[in-house]
Protein backbone atom coordinates (compact mmCIF):
# COMPACT_ATOMS: atom_id res chain seq x y z
CA UNK A 1 0.00 0.00 0.00
CA UNK A 2 1.11 3.19 -1.31
CA UNK A 3 1.82 6.80 -0.16
CA UNK A 4 -1.44 7.79 -2.60
CA UNK A 5 -3.59 4.83 -0.93
CA UNK A 6 -2.98 6.06 2.25
CA UNK A 7 -4.32 9.10 1.59
CA UNK A 8 -7.14 7.99 -0.78
CA UNK A 9 -8.33 6.09 3.03
CA UNK A 10 -7.65 8.89 4.74
CA UNK A 11 -9.67 11.10 2.09
CA UNK A 12 -12.55 8.65 2.28
CA UNK A 13 -12.78 8.86 5.90
CA UNK A 14 -12.72 12.16 6.14
CA UNK A 15 -15.51 12.63 3.45
CA UNK A 16 -17.09 9.36 6.19
CA UNK A 17 -17.08 11.26 8.89
CA UNK A 18 -18.31 14.82 7.11
CA UNK A 19 -21.01 12.91 5.56
CA UNK A 20 -22.37 11.67 8.83
CA UNK A 21 -21.92 14.95 10.28
CA UNK A 22 -23.79 16.83 7.50
CA UNK A 23 -26.87 14.08 7.67
CA UNK A 24 -27.29 14.33 11.17
CA UNK A 25 -27.40 18.12 11.64
CA UNK A 26 -29.68 17.78 8.75
CA UNK A 27 -31.76 16.02 10.65
CA UNK A 28 -31.45 17.65 13.59
CA UNK A 29 -32.72 20.74 12.10
CA UNK A 30 -35.90 19.17 9.96
CA UNK A 31 -36.89 17.90 13.57
CA UNK A 32 -37.44 21.58 14.49
CA UNK A 33 -36.60 20.41 18.19
CA UNK A 34 -39.55 17.83 18.24
CA UNK A 35 -37.66 15.31 19.04
CA UNK A 36 -36.20 16.50 21.90
CA UNK A 37 -39.39 17.72 23.22
CA UNK A 38 -40.50 14.33 23.28
CA UNK A 39 -37.53 12.76 25.18
CA UNK A 40 -38.25 15.64 27.32
CA UNK A 41 -42.09 15.03 27.60
CA UNK A 42 -40.98 11.14 28.79
CA UNK A 43 -43.05 9.21 31.30
CA UNK A 44 -41.37 6.81 33.81
CA UNK A 45 -42.03 3.79 31.87
CA UNK A 46 -38.89 2.24 31.19
CA UNK A 47 -40.00 0.03 28.39
CA UNK A 48 -41.48 3.17 26.83
CA UNK A 49 -38.16 5.14 27.44
CA UNK A 50 -36.05 2.48 25.78
CA UNK A 51 -38.44 2.51 22.41
CA UNK A 52 -38.20 6.02 22.62
CA UNK A 53 -34.75 6.53 23.33
CA UNK A 54 -33.84 4.09 20.11
CA UNK A 55 -36.65 5.82 17.95
CA UNK A 56 -35.19 9.20 18.39
CA UNK A 57 -31.68 8.00 18.28
CA UNK A 58 -32.18 6.31 14.86
CA UNK A 59 -33.43 9.19 13.44
CA UNK A 60 -30.59 11.96 14.35
CA UNK A 61 -28.31 8.86 14.00
CA UNK A 62 -25.87 8.87 17.08
CA UNK A 63 -26.23 7.47 20.30
CA UNK A 64 -24.01 10.38 21.77
CA UNK A 65 -26.18 13.10 20.99
CA UNK A 66 -28.81 11.38 22.52
CA UNK A 67 -26.96 10.36 25.66
CA UNK A 68 -25.43 14.16 25.72
CA UNK A 69 -28.96 15.99 25.40
CA UNK A 70 -30.25 13.39 28.36
CA UNK A 71 -27.06 14.73 30.75
CA UNK A 72 -28.52 17.79 29.67
CA UNK A 73 -31.95 16.86 30.62
CA UNK A 74 -30.96 15.71 34.14
CA UNK A 75 -28.87 18.70 34.77
CA UNK A 76 -31.06 20.55 34.20
CA UNK A 77 -33.63 19.45 36.39
CA UNK A 78 -36.53 18.47 33.31
CA UNK A 79 -35.35 14.69 33.77
CA UNK A 80 -35.07 12.34 36.69
CA UNK A 81 -31.95 9.84 36.71
CA UNK A 82 -34.51 6.99 36.85
CA UNK A 83 -36.39 8.26 33.35
CA UNK A 84 -32.81 8.77 31.71
CA UNK A 85 -31.65 5.10 31.90
CA UNK A 86 -34.26 3.69 29.79
CA UNK A 87 -33.31 6.42 27.08
CA UNK A 88 -29.97 5.58 27.12
CA UNK A 89 -30.21 1.81 26.97
CA UNK A 90 -32.79 2.55 23.56
CA UNK A 91 -30.40 5.17 22.39
CA UNK A 92 -27.54 2.11 21.98
CA UNK A 93 -30.18 0.39 20.11
CA UNK A 94 -31.10 3.10 17.78
CA UNK A 95 -27.27 3.70 17.20
CA UNK A 96 -27.05 0.32 15.45
CA UNK A 97 -29.69 1.58 12.33
CA UNK A 98 -26.45 3.25 11.10
CA UNK A 99 -24.69 -0.13 10.59
CA UNK A 100 -27.61 -1.62 8.75
CA UNK A 101 -27.36 1.49 5.81
CA UNK A 102 -23.89 0.68 5.60
CA UNK A 103 -24.10 -3.15 5.61
CA UNK A 104 -26.21 -1.98 2.14
CA UNK A 105 -22.80 -1.57 0.52
CA UNK A 106 -21.94 -4.88 0.73
CA UNK A 107 -24.63 -6.47 -1.53
CA UNK A 108 -23.14 -8.59 -4.51
CA UNK A 109 -25.83 -10.23 -7.46
CA UNK A 110 -25.72 -9.10 -10.91
CA UNK A 111 -30.06 -8.86 -10.58
CA UNK A 112 -30.88 -4.86 -11.79
CA UNK A 113 -33.05 -3.93 -9.24
CA UNK A 114 -30.95 -5.46 -6.04
CA UNK A 115 -27.94 -3.87 -7.76
CA UNK A 116 -30.17 -0.51 -7.25
CA UNK A 117 -29.76 -1.58 -3.22
CA UNK A 118 -26.32 -0.94 -3.34
CA UNK A 119 -25.55 2.92 -1.76
CA UNK A 120 -22.95 3.22 -4.68
CA UNK A 121 -25.90 2.76 -6.77
CA UNK A 122 -28.67 4.98 -5.25
CA UNK A 123 -25.79 7.52 -3.73
CA UNK A 124 -25.47 9.77 -6.76
CA UNK A 125 -28.69 9.83 -7.46
CA UNK A 126 -29.98 11.53 -4.07
CA UNK A 127 -26.91 13.41 -3.99
CA UNK A 128 -28.76 15.06 -7.24
CA UNK A 129 -31.58 15.79 -6.05
CA UNK A 130 -30.17 16.88 -2.27
CA UNK A 131 -27.93 18.91 -4.54
CA UNK A 132 -30.38 20.47 -6.63
CA UNK A 133 -32.60 21.10 -3.42
CA UNK A 134 -29.99 23.19 -1.43
CA UNK A 135 -28.68 25.06 -4.69
CA UNK A 136 -32.13 26.09 -5.93
CA UNK A 137 -34.97 26.07 -3.40
CA UNK A 138 -35.67 29.06 -1.50
CA UNK A 139 -37.80 26.84 1.78
CA UNK A 140 -35.15 26.43 4.81
CA UNK A 141 -36.92 23.06 5.04
CA UNK A 142 -36.56 21.80 1.33
CA UNK A 143 -32.66 22.74 1.94
CA UNK A 144 -32.13 20.69 5.28
CA UNK A 145 -34.03 17.72 3.34
CA UNK A 146 -31.27 18.59 0.41
CA UNK A 147 -28.08 18.46 2.80
CA UNK A 148 -29.67 14.93 4.68
CA UNK A 149 -29.50 13.47 1.15
CA UNK A 150 -26.29 15.51 -0.22
CA UNK A 151 -24.64 14.16 3.46
CA UNK A 152 -25.86 10.11 2.84
CA UNK A 153 -24.51 10.54 -0.90
CA UNK A 154 -21.11 11.90 1.01
CA UNK A 155 -21.03 9.16 3.74
CA UNK A 156 -21.59 6.31 1.30
CA UNK A 157 -19.12 7.39 -0.87
CA UNK A 158 -16.77 7.97 2.15
CA UNK A 159 -17.21 4.38 2.74
CA UNK A 160 -16.45 3.23 -1.03
CA UNK A 161 -13.43 5.08 -1.42
CA UNK A 162 -12.38 3.86 2.25
CA UNK A 163 -13.32 0.11 1.13
CA UNK A 164 -11.02 0.49 -2.20
CA UNK A 165 -7.85 1.90 -0.73
CA UNK A 166 -8.30 -0.66 1.63
CA UNK A 167 -8.32 -3.89 -0.44
CA UNK A 168 -4.76 -3.92 -1.02
CA UNK A 169 -3.93 -4.99 2.37
CA UNK A 170 -5.84 -8.28 1.55
CA UNK A 171 -2.19 -9.38 0.45
CA UNK A 172 -0.13 -7.64 2.85
CA UNK A 173 1.05 -10.08 5.84
CA UNK A 174 1.14 -7.78 8.23
CA UNK A 175 -1.61 -6.34 8.26
CA UNK A 176 -3.41 -9.84 8.48
CA UNK A 177 -1.43 -10.67 11.29
CA UNK A 178 -2.68 -7.07 13.03
CA UNK A 179 -6.10 -8.37 13.09
CA UNK A 180 -4.88 -11.56 14.43
CA UNK A 181 -3.72 -9.98 17.20
CA UNK A 182 -6.96 -8.06 18.19
CA UNK A 183 -8.37 -11.73 18.38
CA UNK A 184 -7.28 -11.20 21.66
CA UNK A 185 -10.11 -10.05 23.63
CA UNK A 186 -9.06 -7.60 26.10
CA UNK A 187 -6.96 -6.13 23.09
CA UNK A 188 -9.74 -5.78 20.81
CA UNK A 189 -12.17 -4.00 23.43
CA UNK A 190 -9.15 -1.52 24.45
CA UNK A 191 -8.62 -0.74 20.34
CA UNK A 192 -12.32 -0.87 19.62
CA UNK A 193 -12.92 1.81 23.14
CA UNK A 194 -9.80 3.85 22.24
CA UNK A 195 -10.86 4.00 18.55
CA UNK A 196 -14.38 5.38 18.97
CA UNK A 197 -13.35 7.89 22.05
CA UNK A 198 -11.39 9.44 19.93
CA UNK A 199 -13.70 9.81 16.63
CA UNK A 200 -16.72 10.32 19.72
CA UNK A 201 -19.14 7.81 17.14
CA UNK A 202 -19.60 4.51 17.54
CA UNK A 203 -21.33 4.74 13.92
CA UNK A 204 -18.76 5.61 12.55
CA UNK A 205 -16.28 3.48 14.11
CA UNK A 206 -18.53 0.46 13.11
CA UNK A 207 -18.73 2.21 9.94
CA UNK A 208 -14.34 2.05 9.44
CA UNK A 209 -14.75 -1.98 10.45
CA UNK A 210 -17.00 -2.77 8.39
CA UNK A 211 -14.96 -0.56 5.11
CA UNK A 212 -11.76 -2.81 6.44
CA UNK A 213 -14.17 -6.21 5.77
CA UNK A 214 -13.36 -5.96 2.01
CA UNK A 215 -9.74 -6.44 2.61
CA UNK A 216 -10.54 -10.70 3.69
CA UNK A 217 -8.87 -10.10 6.97
CA UNK A 218 -11.03 -9.02 9.67
CA UNK A 219 -12.75 -12.32 10.98
CA UNK A 220 -15.31 -12.69 13.32
CA UNK A 221 -13.45 -13.32 16.29
CA UNK A 222 -11.23 -10.11 15.42
CA UNK A 223 -14.71 -7.93 15.09
CA UNK A 224 -16.31 -9.38 18.05
CA UNK A 225 -13.94 -8.00 20.98
CA UNK A 226 -13.89 -4.64 18.63
CA UNK A 227 -17.45 -4.31 18.46
CA UNK A 228 -17.64 -4.66 21.91
CA UNK A 229 -15.13 -1.61 22.84
CA UNK A 230 -16.96 0.55 20.23
CA UNK A 231 -19.69 0.18 22.95
CA UNK A 232 -17.66 1.78 25.67
CA UNK A 233 -15.75 4.05 23.18
CA UNK A 234 -18.85 6.34 22.91
CA UNK A 235 -19.28 6.73 26.34
CA UNK A 236 -16.42 9.22 26.10
CA UNK A 237 -18.88 12.01 24.77
CA UNK A 238 -21.38 12.04 27.32
CA UNK A 239 -18.56 11.65 30.18
CA UNK A 240 -17.00 14.88 28.34
CA UNK A 241 -20.34 16.45 28.66
CA UNK A 242 -20.89 15.66 32.34
CA UNK A 243 -18.06 17.69 33.38
CA UNK A 244 -19.04 21.10 35.35
CA UNK A 245 -22.41 19.64 35.74
CA UNK A 246 -24.67 18.33 38.57
CA UNK A 247 -24.06 15.29 40.74
CA UNK A 248 -27.23 13.93 38.89
CA UNK A 249 -26.09 14.52 35.55
CA UNK A 250 -23.00 13.42 36.24
CA UNK A 251 -24.70 10.07 37.34
CA UNK A 252 -26.55 9.70 34.14
CA UNK A 253 -22.87 9.79 32.23
CA UNK A 254 -21.87 7.29 34.42
CA UNK A 255 -24.62 5.31 34.02
CA UNK A 256 -24.35 4.75 30.12
CA UNK A 257 -20.40 3.74 31.14
CA UNK A 258 -21.63 1.32 33.79
CA UNK A 259 -24.31 0.16 31.22
CA UNK A 260 -21.68 -1.05 28.41
CA UNK A 261 -18.96 -1.79 30.57
CA UNK A 262 -21.21 -4.27 32.58
CA UNK A 263 -23.05 -5.41 29.21
CA UNK A 264 -19.86 -6.03 27.84
CA UNK A 265 -18.28 -7.64 30.68
CA UNK A 266 -21.53 -10.11 31.10
CA UNK A 267 -21.92 -10.82 27.20
CA UNK A 268 -17.87 -11.70 26.68
CA UNK A 269 -17.71 -14.33 29.49
CA UNK A 270 -20.91 -15.87 28.59
CA UNK A 271 -19.67 -16.10 25.12
CA UNK A 272 -16.18 -16.84 25.30
CA UNK A 273 -16.87 -19.81 28.04
CA UNK A 274 -19.50 -21.00 25.79
CA UNK A 275 -17.02 -20.82 22.72
CA UNK A 276 -14.62 -22.64 25.29
CA UNK A 277 -17.16 -25.65 25.31
CA UNK A 278 -18.29 -25.95 21.61
CA UNK A 279 -16.11 -24.47 19.85
CA UNK A 280 -17.70 -21.60 17.62
CA UNK A 281 -16.19 -22.36 14.21
CA UNK A 282 -17.93 -18.85 12.49
CA UNK A 283 -15.21 -17.29 14.80
CA UNK A 284 -13.06 -18.31 12.13
CA UNK A 285 -15.28 -16.93 9.21
CA UNK A 286 -14.32 -13.81 7.18
CA UNK A 287 -16.35 -11.08 8.51
CA UNK A 288 -18.59 -8.87 6.35
CA UNK A 289 -21.13 -6.08 6.83
CA UNK A 290 -24.21 -7.43 7.14
CA UNK A 291 -22.13 -9.68 9.82
CA UNK A 292 -20.83 -6.63 11.51
CA UNK A 293 -23.96 -4.92 11.84
CA UNK A 294 -25.87 -8.34 13.16
CA UNK A 295 -23.44 -8.61 15.94
CA UNK A 296 -23.65 -4.55 16.82
CA UNK A 297 -27.09 -4.92 16.90
CA UNK A 298 -27.61 -8.75 18.44
CA UNK A 299 -25.34 -7.60 21.52
CA UNK A 300 -27.26 -4.12 22.00
CA UNK A 301 -30.75 -5.91 22.29
CA UNK A 302 -29.48 -8.66 24.29
CA UNK A 303 -27.73 -6.38 26.91
CA UNK A 304 -30.46 -4.11 27.11
CA UNK A 305 -33.26 -7.08 27.86
CA UNK A 306 -30.64 -8.44 30.31
CA UNK A 307 -29.67 -5.32 32.30
CA UNK A 308 -33.19 -3.68 32.27
CA UNK A 309 -34.44 -5.39 34.67
CA UNK A 310 -31.93 -4.10 36.90
CA UNK A 311 -32.07 0.40 36.36
CA UNK A 312 -32.32 0.45 40.20
CA UNK A 313 -29.43 -1.23 40.24
CA UNK A 314 -27.45 0.87 37.89
CA UNK A 315 -28.78 4.04 39.50
CA UNK A 316 -27.90 3.17 42.94
CA UNK A 317 -24.28 1.96 41.67
CA UNK A 318 -24.11 5.51 40.24
CA UNK A 319 -25.45 7.18 43.70
CA UNK A 320 -22.99 4.59 45.46
CA UNK A 321 -20.01 6.36 42.89
CA UNK A 322 -21.22 10.08 43.09
CA UNK A 323 -22.25 9.79 46.93
CA UNK A 324 -24.93 12.24 47.71
CA UNK A 325 -24.78 14.94 50.34
CA UNK A 326 -27.09 17.30 52.38
CA UNK A 327 -26.37 20.47 49.93
CA UNK A 328 -27.20 18.56 46.77
CA UNK A 329 -30.71 17.70 48.67
CA UNK A 330 -31.09 21.61 49.38
CA UNK A 331 -30.20 22.13 45.25
CA UNK A 332 -32.72 19.79 44.27
CA UNK A 333 -35.20 21.11 46.17
CA UNK A 334 -34.54 24.94 45.36
CA UNK A 335 -33.96 24.07 41.34
CA UNK A 336 -32.41 26.91 39.45
CA UNK A 337 -34.73 29.31 37.20
CA UNK A 338 -32.24 28.89 34.49
CA UNK A 339 -31.04 25.41 34.42
CA UNK A 340 -33.01 24.48 31.82
CA UNK A 341 -30.98 26.78 29.81
CA UNK A 342 -28.28 24.35 29.62
CA UNK A 343 -25.01 24.42 27.14
CA UNK A 344 -25.61 20.95 25.72
CA UNK A 345 -29.15 21.68 24.91
CA UNK A 346 -26.89 24.63 22.21
CA UNK A 347 -26.01 21.54 19.78
CA UNK A 348 -29.60 21.15 19.03
CA UNK A 349 -30.60 24.89 18.48
CA UNK A 350 -34.14 24.55 17.71
CA UNK A 351 -34.92 22.99 21.16
CA UNK A 352 -32.84 25.35 22.60
CA UNK A 353 -34.35 28.06 21.36
CA UNK A 354 -37.96 26.59 22.31
CA UNK A 355 -36.55 26.37 26.40
CA UNK A 356 -35.64 30.58 26.03
CA UNK A 357 -39.18 31.12 25.17
CA UNK A 358 -40.17 28.91 28.27
CA UNK A 359 -37.84 31.48 30.20
CA UNK A 360 -38.84 34.15 28.49
CA UNK A 361 -42.80 33.28 29.17
CA UNK A 362 -41.99 33.06 32.83
CA UNK A 363 -39.71 36.53 33.07
CA UNK A 364 -43.27 38.39 31.24
CA UNK A 365 -45.15 37.30 34.22
CA UNK A 366 -43.14 38.26 36.53
CA UNK A 367 -42.85 41.78 34.93
CA UNK A 368 -46.85 41.47 35.01
CA UNK A 369 -46.64 40.72 38.59
CA UNK A 370 -44.38 43.40 39.88
CA UNK A 371 -46.52 46.02 37.35
CA UNK A 372 -49.75 44.80 38.99
CA UNK A 373 -47.94 45.26 43.07
CA UNK A 374 -47.30 48.57 42.16
CA UNK A 375 -50.37 49.77 40.51
CA UNK A 376 -51.91 48.25 44.06
CA UNK A 377 -49.60 50.17 46.12
CA UNK A 378 -51.52 53.09 44.40
CA UNK A 379 -54.54 51.98 45.65
CA UNK A 380 -53.31 50.76 49.71
CA UNK A 381 -49.30 51.03 50.32
CA UNK A 382 -47.91 48.27 51.86
CA UNK A 383 -44.09 47.98 53.03
CA UNK A 384 -43.72 44.52 52.64
CA UNK A 385 -45.74 44.57 49.16
CA UNK A 386 -43.06 47.35 47.81
CA UNK A 387 -40.34 44.93 48.84
CA UNK A 388 -41.52 42.30 46.51
CA UNK A 389 -41.51 44.73 43.60
CA UNK A 390 -38.04 45.69 44.40
CA UNK A 391 -37.11 41.82 44.67
CA UNK A 392 -39.00 40.90 41.50
CA UNK A 393 -37.29 44.16 39.09
CA UNK A 394 -33.92 42.00 40.86
CA UNK A 395 -34.86 38.97 39.53
CA UNK A 396 -36.03 39.92 36.21
CA UNK A 397 -32.84 41.66 35.75
CA UNK A 398 -31.38 38.10 36.22
CA UNK A 399 -33.41 37.00 33.89
CA UNK A 400 -32.14 39.33 31.04
CA UNK A 401 -28.53 39.04 31.57
CA UNK A 402 -28.95 34.93 31.74
CA UNK A 403 -31.77 34.65 28.72
CA UNK A 404 -29.72 37.37 26.85
CA UNK A 405 -26.17 35.52 27.29
CA UNK A 406 -27.60 32.20 26.16
CA UNK A 407 -29.51 33.44 23.06
CA UNK A 408 -26.01 35.51 22.18
CA UNK A 409 -24.37 31.70 22.55
CA UNK A 410 -27.45 30.35 20.14
CA UNK A 411 -26.99 32.86 17.79
CA UNK A 412 -23.85 31.77 16.44
CA UNK A 413 -25.38 28.39 15.91
CA UNK A 414 -26.77 27.29 12.17
CA UNK A 415 -30.76 28.47 12.64
CA UNK A 416 -33.26 27.99 10.52
CA UNK A 417 -34.58 31.23 9.07
CA UNK A 418 -38.13 31.29 10.88
CA UNK A 419 -35.78 30.68 14.39
CA UNK A 420 -33.49 33.66 14.11
CA UNK A 421 -37.05 35.55 13.64
CA UNK A 422 -37.50 34.26 16.92
CA UNK A 423 -34.58 34.43 18.52
CA UNK A 424 -34.37 38.42 17.14
CA UNK A 425 -38.05 38.69 18.92
CA UNK A 426 -36.72 37.19 22.00
CA UNK A 427 -33.84 39.51 22.20
CA UNK A 428 -36.17 42.21 21.89
CA UNK A 429 -38.50 41.21 24.27
CA UNK A 430 -36.48 40.58 26.97
CA UNK A 431 -35.49 44.37 26.94
CA UNK A 432 -39.09 44.83 26.94
CA UNK A 433 -39.79 43.11 30.03
CA UNK A 434 -37.25 44.55 32.30
CA UNK A 435 -38.14 47.91 31.18
CA UNK A 436 -41.71 47.30 32.60
CA UNK A 437 -40.28 45.81 35.43
CA UNK A 438 -38.34 49.82 35.93
CA UNK A 439 -41.72 51.24 35.75
CA UNK A 440 -43.27 48.74 38.12
CA UNK A 441 -40.24 49.96 40.35
CA UNK A 442 -41.15 53.70 39.69
CA UNK A 443 -44.71 53.57 40.15
CA UNK A 444 -44.17 51.82 43.53
CA UNK A 445 -40.89 54.77 44.83
CA UNK A 446 -44.63 56.92 43.76
CA UNK A 447 -46.93 55.19 46.05
CA UNK A 448 -44.09 55.21 48.78
CA UNK A 449 -43.60 59.20 48.39
CA UNK A 450 -47.23 60.03 48.99
CA UNK A 451 -47.10 57.13 52.01
CA UNK A 452 -44.31 58.78 53.30
CA UNK A 453 -45.71 62.71 53.11
CA UNK A 454 -49.56 61.61 54.03
CA UNK A 455 -50.37 62.67 49.99
CA UNK A 456 -53.59 61.63 49.07
CA UNK A 457 -55.60 62.40 45.03
CA UNK A 458 -58.33 64.36 45.33
CA UNK A 459 -61.33 61.52 44.91
CA UNK A 460 -61.72 62.92 40.92
CA UNK A 461 -57.89 61.49 40.66
CA UNK A 462 -58.49 58.67 42.23
CA UNK A 463 -61.30 57.64 40.03
CA UNK A 464 -59.64 58.83 36.44
CA UNK A 465 -56.36 57.31 37.89
CA UNK A 466 -58.33 53.65 38.03
CA UNK A 467 -59.40 53.56 34.92
CA UNK A 468 -56.27 54.60 33.57
CA UNK A 469 -54.90 51.64 35.51
CA UNK A 470 -57.58 49.23 34.41
CA UNK A 471 -56.56 50.00 30.35
CA UNK A 472 -52.99 49.34 31.31
CA UNK A 473 -53.59 46.09 32.93
CA UNK A 474 -55.59 45.48 29.83
CA UNK A 475 -53.01 45.81 27.65
CA UNK A 476 -50.16 44.14 29.40
CA UNK A 477 -52.51 41.11 29.79
CA UNK A 478 -53.24 41.31 26.00
CA UNK A 479 -49.26 41.89 24.89
CA UNK A 480 -48.43 38.93 26.71
CA UNK A 481 -51.20 36.55 25.55
CA UNK A 482 -49.97 37.95 22.38
CA UNK A 483 -46.30 37.14 23.02
CA UNK A 484 -47.37 33.64 24.32
CA UNK A 485 -49.19 32.59 21.93
CA UNK A 486 -47.79 34.15 18.73
CA UNK A 487 -51.64 35.45 17.71
CA UNK A 488 -51.07 37.58 15.23
CA UNK A 489 -54.84 38.79 15.01
CA UNK A 490 -54.87 39.47 18.79
CA UNK A 491 -51.48 41.58 18.08
CA UNK A 492 -53.78 44.06 16.10
CA UNK A 493 -56.01 44.91 18.86
CA UNK A 494 -53.06 46.16 20.83
CA UNK A 495 -52.09 49.59 19.50
CA UNK A 496 -55.62 51.02 19.20
CA UNK A 497 -55.49 50.41 22.94
CA UNK A 498 -51.82 52.13 23.25
CA UNK A 499 -53.29 55.09 21.27
CA UNK A 500 -55.61 55.39 23.82
CA UNK A 501 -53.61 55.41 26.53
CA UNK A 502 -51.64 57.99 25.14
CA UNK A 503 -55.07 59.72 24.94
CA UNK A 504 -55.57 58.84 28.62
CA UNK A 505 -52.27 60.28 29.90
CA UNK A 506 -53.00 63.52 27.87
CA UNK A 507 -56.38 64.32 28.77
CA UNK A 508 -55.51 63.37 32.87
CA UNK A 509 -52.88 65.97 32.42
CA UNK A 510 -55.04 68.76 31.51
CA UNK A 511 -57.90 67.48 34.05
CA UNK A 512 -55.36 68.05 37.10
CA UNK A 513 -53.67 71.50 35.61
CA UNK A 514 -57.79 72.24 36.00
CA UNK A 515 -57.86 71.24 39.59
CA UNK A 516 -54.39 73.07 40.12
CA UNK A 517 -56.21 75.91 38.98
CA UNK A 518 -59.63 75.57 40.80
CA UNK A 519 -57.34 74.96 44.07
CA UNK A 520 -58.54 71.53 44.55
CA UNK A 521 -54.94 69.56 43.68
CA UNK A 522 -51.42 70.61 45.18
CA UNK A 523 -48.30 70.99 42.59
CA UNK A 524 -46.74 68.74 44.33
CA UNK A 525 -49.31 65.70 44.07
CA UNK A 526 -49.23 66.86 40.28
CA UNK A 527 -45.95 65.79 39.64
CA UNK A 528 -46.78 62.67 41.42
CA UNK A 529 -49.05 61.84 39.03
CA UNK A 530 -47.34 62.74 36.16
CA UNK A 531 -44.61 60.38 37.52
CA UNK A 532 -47.45 58.06 37.53
CA UNK A 533 -49.03 58.72 33.89
CA UNK A 534 -46.21 58.58 32.35
CA UNK A 535 -44.53 55.35 33.45
CA UNK A 536 -48.54 54.22 32.84
CA UNK A 537 -47.30 55.47 28.84
CA UNK A 538 -44.25 53.93 28.51
CA UNK A 539 -45.37 50.74 29.70
CA UNK A 540 -48.02 50.80 26.70
CA UNK A 541 -45.24 51.77 24.55
CA UNK A 542 -43.66 48.24 25.17
CA UNK A 543 -46.72 46.54 24.95
CA UNK A 544 -46.92 47.65 21.40
CA UNK A 545 -43.12 46.57 21.07
CA UNK A 546 -44.43 43.09 21.80
CA UNK A 547 -46.90 43.00 19.34
CA UNK A 548 -44.77 44.60 16.47
CA UNK A 549 -42.36 41.59 17.19
CA UNK A 550 -44.86 38.88 17.23
CA UNK A 551 -46.29 40.78 13.64
CA UNK A 552 -42.98 40.92 11.82
CA UNK A 553 -42.27 37.24 12.59
CA UNK A 554 -42.91 35.58 9.32
CA UNK A 555 -41.36 38.94 7.59
CA UNK A 556 -38.65 40.15 9.61
CA UNK A 557 -36.95 41.57 6.13
CA UNK A 558 -39.57 43.54 4.75
CA UNK A 559 -41.41 45.00 8.13
CA UNK A 560 -40.93 48.85 8.54
CA UNK A 561 -42.85 49.45 12.16
CA UNK A 562 -42.80 52.79 12.01
CA UNK A 563 -44.55 52.54 8.12
CA UNK A 564 -46.41 50.21 9.47
CA UNK A 565 -48.18 51.99 12.62
CA UNK A 566 -48.30 54.95 10.33
CA UNK A 567 -50.73 52.51 7.75
CA UNK A 568 -53.06 51.69 11.18
CA UNK A 569 -53.28 55.21 11.98
CA UNK A 570 -54.61 56.49 8.57
CA UNK A 571 -58.12 57.52 8.27
CA UNK A 572 -59.51 55.58 5.91
CA UNK A 573 -58.05 52.28 8.21
CA UNK A 574 -61.96 51.23 9.20
CA UNK A 575 -60.94 48.23 11.39
CA UNK A 576 -58.13 50.77 13.51
CA UNK A 577 -60.60 53.21 13.95
CA UNK A 578 -63.84 50.98 14.90
CA UNK A 579 -61.12 48.83 17.46
CA UNK A 580 -59.72 52.70 18.95
CA UNK A 581 -63.55 53.91 19.39
CA UNK A 582 -64.27 50.73 21.09
CA UNK A 583 -61.37 51.41 23.61
CA UNK A 584 -62.46 54.45 24.25
CA UNK A 585 -65.93 53.97 25.22
CA UNK A 586 -64.42 51.46 27.24
CA UNK A 587 -61.90 53.44 29.26
CA UNK A 588 -64.05 56.61 29.14
CA UNK A 589 -63.32 58.93 31.92
CA UNK A 590 -65.98 59.92 34.15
Amino acid sequence: MDFFSVLTMIGGLALFLFGMHAMGEGLSKVSGGRLEQILEKLTSNPIKAVALGAAVTAVIQSSSATTVMVVGFVNSGIMKLSQAIGIIMGANIGTTITSWILSLSGIESSNFFIQLLKPSSFAPVLAIIGVACVMFSKKEKKKDVGMILVGFAILMTGMDTMSGAVKPLADVPAFTNLFVMFSNPILGIIVGAVLTAIIQSSSASVGILQALCVTGSVTYASALPIIMGQNIGTCITAMLSSIGTSKNARRAALVHLYFNVIGTTVFMIIFYSLNAVFRFSVLNDVAGPAGIAVIHTLFNVVATCVLLPFTRVLEKLAYLTIKEDEAEIKDETAQGEFQVLDSRFLDSPAFALERCKQVTYKMAELSKEALFKSIELLEEYDEEKAKQVVELENRIDRYEDEIGGYLVKLSSKNLLEKDSHVLSMLLHLIGDFERISDHAVNIMDAGKEMHEKGLVFSQQAKTELAVFSRAVRDIINISIQVFEDEDKQLAVTVEPLEEVIDHLNEKLKKRHVQRLRDGICTIELGFILSDITTNYERVADHCSNMALCVLQLDNEENFDAHEYIDQLKREDNKEFREKYQSYKLQYKLP
